[in-house]
Order: structure tokens, then C-alpha cells, then sequence
């Protein structure tokens, strides 16, 4: 049911007809599929994990600042929101937007960065695929399978919530954010899952996952806004010149003059998430009432996003990506602290492969440690499921040249 007991929409998906799991499971009788995923999703060690991985700011820099689980949060709040207005199913989006993050690396882009690089000759890295290797093999809480067993719904809206990965044929398209595998195929994990599992790797997502891309969206340029201006790296002057945050900070100055500067910030954040909230709801019931899709496999079809901003919107959204990326992400404070992160990365990647005895003993378990693809994989897996705390205490432990990073 939708809000207020409105029945479901013929777009959206209907979790009493899910493909299923991999390892079939008796129905719960007191929840949906999707919402026994979401409940899944949160009592992982990946979640927990999450409030000690870093977002853009690391942890000495302040206890405000956004983390990874903060930032997750913030995004299954406005996927949900989103999923009441056009009446999907909020529970596959909550969950969708909750599990999106779980293949971070420690130290955000960085560590992705760094990993990408140490295991270039060995099918790469990407955060996106590691999702899917966690809540399909590494997560190991249940006797009968190995991850938590996800409805296909699920993995299908985790894997391509950004777009389709391959062509009908099954050749695979640029990443959508240009980070991927530099020979071109599918990221490792995506390649070994779909050999066990098809998840139309070629189609649109459901309705659902594209609210969770979205909201990510939405979340990112309103809170990096928030804390580039918490610590510095902004100012409300400079971004009275960027599209739609310009336009409201000007508009809570006229209708509250006067207001302190923490208030200021904080109805600007406030207008800006709810103005890129309404313009979506606008934008895609526009596109729906033109492609009226009858069914969520409709939308698979379809071959474009249908949850989107307006082009006005969208412009003003790569503004303001361009004006954090240059202020923020690429600040010279930030960039000190994440080049010392990379480092710490490759050192603990390289000290693993040179002697995988130090790995604990689960991990190396079952491995042949001349099978060096095979080791690269299960280093990469230890490492990325580090949070920053931990990664740091390991460098202490092996090196005398630990950065103070957190």
C-alpha cells in the first residue's frame, strides 16, 4: 500500500510476485521480502562498519561531519520519501538505499582509488561490485548460504542502480561515473555472481532503485555543501554565484533577515534537499504519464531513467558538483589527507601479498597462496572491509610511518 493505504502502483514492484533468492527460503509471515532484506541489510558487520568509514571528511577533522552510515541514512530518507510519492514499494527502496555504500573501501574515494590501482592485474576494483561480493559471499551470518541471501529485486537494484552495465547482447557499457576496470569487461564480482545468477545485467532498474540513485544524488550536494561549509572549505559569499543555492540563500535571507549564520546554512540545506525533492516528483510524474509503464518489468523496458531531475535542475546539480569538486574534493587540505590514506592502503595491500601469513586465520582459510589472483581477491576483500580506525591500526603494527589521519 501506498501512503495513506493507497494501493500500490502498476509501476512499481510488487514484492509478492519477487523472482526470489538464490537458496530458497520459507516466506516470513510477518514481513515482505524486502523488508526482511532491509533487516538484513542493517544488522550486517558491512552496515555496522560504515560509521568509521569516511565520506569526504575524516574523523580528527571534527565529530559533525558527515561519515559513510550518516550519509547512508540521510539517503534511504529521501529514497523513501521519494518511493511514498510515486507509490512503489518504500521497503525495496530503504533497502536498496541502506546497502548502497557497503563496498567502501576505508578513507572513501581514496581507498578506492589505491585499491583500484593494486589490483589493476587482477580484475580491479570497483565499490559498486564489491556490494554485491559482500551481500553474496562475504557476509557470513547464516548456516545455510554464504551473504544474506537477497531477494533478486534486491541485487538487481544494488548492481545497476546507476543504468544498465551491458547491451542487449551482453557487451559492457562505460562505467557511469568513468571508474571501472580499465580492460573494459565488467567488474570482477559482477562477472563472477552473474555466472550463477542473471540479474538483466542489460535493462533499466526498477522505479525503486532509481529513487536510491537519486536520493544519493540529492544527499551528496546538500551535505557536502554542509560540511565544506562546517569546515572552511566554502563560504556562503561564493556560493551565492552557484545555480539554485544561490537563488536560496538569497531567498532565506529576504524572508528571515537578520538570521545567524548556523541558521542561515541550516534553511538553505533544508529548501535545497526539499526544492531537488519536489522537482523530481514533478520531472518523473511527467516522463511516467508519457511512458505509462503497467508493470515494473515495463519499466525495465523502457530504456531510459525515469526518475530524474528536470533539465534545469540537472544543470544546476553539475554546478554544484563542479563547485565542491574544486573546493572540497580537490582542496588542498583534503588532498594532503587522502594522498597519506592511498598510502596506507597500497602499504597494507603490499605487506598482505608479500606475507598473506599475517592475514587472520579465517581469512586464510582454503587459500592456495600460489594462486595469486586468487590471493590478490581475498587481500582486497580483507582490506576493503577495514574501517579507517582499523586499516590505521594495521599500518601501526607493520610500519614506523603511520600518517595521523583519524
Amino acid at each position: 500500500m501506498g501512503l495513506g493505504g493507497e494501493p500500490r502502483a502498476l509501476w512499481a514492484v510488487d514484492p509478492a510476485t519477487s523472482r526470489g533468492r538464490l537458496v530458497a527460503e520459507s516466506p516470513s509471515p510477518t514481513r515482505t521480502p524486502f523488508q526482511r532484506d532491509r533487516d538484513r541489510i542493517v544488522h550486517s558487520t558491512a552496515f555496522r562498519r560504515l560509521a568509521h568509514k569516511t565520506q569526504v571528511f575524516l574523523h580528527t577533522e571534527g565529530d559533525h561531519f558527515r561519515s559513510r552510515l550518516t550519509h547512508t541514512l540521510e539517503v534511504a530518507q529521501i529514497a523513501r520519501a521519494l518511493a511514498r510519492a510515486f507509490r512503489l514499494d518504500e521497503d525495496l527502496a530503504e533497502a536498496l538505499a541502506l546497502g548502497h555504500d557497503l563496498g567502501h573501501t576505508p578513507f572513501g574515494h581514496a581507498g578506492e582509488r589505491a585499491m583500484g590501482r593494486a589490483m589493476a592485474e587482477f580484475g580491479g576494483f570497483d565499490h559498486n561490485a564489491q556490494t554485491l561480493r559482500i551481500v553474496t559471499r562475504l557476509e557470513r551470518r547464516y548456516a545455510a548460504f554464504d551473504g544474506l541471501n537477497l531477494a533478486w529485486e534486491t541485487l538487481e537494484g544494488l548492481v545497476k542502480h546507476n543504468g544498465p552495465l551491458t547491451d542487449a547482447t551482453g557487451r559492457p557499457l562505460p562505467p557511469a561515473h568513468g571508474d571501472g576496470p580499465p580492460d573494459g569487461l565488467l567488474p570482477y564480482a559482477i562477472r563472477d555472481y552473474a555466472a550463477r545468477q542473471d540479474l538483466w545485467l542489460w535493462s533499466w532498474p526498477s522505479l525503486e532503485a532509481q529513487c536510491a540513485a537519486i536520493a544519493d544524488d540529492i544527499a551528496y550536494d546538500a551535505h557536502d555543501i554542509d560540511d565544506g561549509l562546517r569546515a572552511g572549505l566554502l563560504d556562503l559569499e561564493s556560493l551565492e554565484a552557484v545555480p539554485l543555492v544561490g537563488g536560496l540563500i538569497l531567498e532565506v535571507r529576504r524572508l528571515h533577515p537578520g538570521l545567524d549564520r548556523s541558521r542561515l546554512i541550516q534553511e538553505t540545506i533544508r529548501r535545497l534537499i526539499t526544492r531537488m525533492i519536489e522537482d523530481v516528483v514533478a520531472e518523473s510524474f511527467a516522463r511516467l504519464e508519457t511512458s505509462l509503464p503497467e508493470s515494473a518489468d515495463e519499466v525495465r523496458y523502457v530504456g531510459h531513467a525515469l526518475i530524474v531531475f528536470s533539465p534545469e535542475i540537472a544543470a544546476a546539480d553539475r554546478e554544484i558538483k563542479r563547485h565542491l569538486f574544486r573546493h572540497v574534493y580537490r582542496c588542498d587540505g583534503v588532498m594532503t589527507q587522502m594522498r597519506a590514506a592511498e598510502r596506507v592502503v597500497e602499504a597494507l595491500f603490499a605487506a598482505y601479498m608479500e606475507t598473506p601469513s599475517d592475514l587472520p586465520e579465517e581469512w586464510r582459510r582454503d587459500l592456495d597462496v600460489a594462486d595469486r589472483p586468487r590471493l590478490a581477491r581475498r587481500v582486497c576483500d580483507y582490506i576493503a572491509g577495514m574501517t579507517d580506525r582499523f586499516a590505521l591500526i594495521e599500518h601501526r603494527r607493520r610500519f614506523d610511518d603511520t600518517p595521523e589521519l583519524v
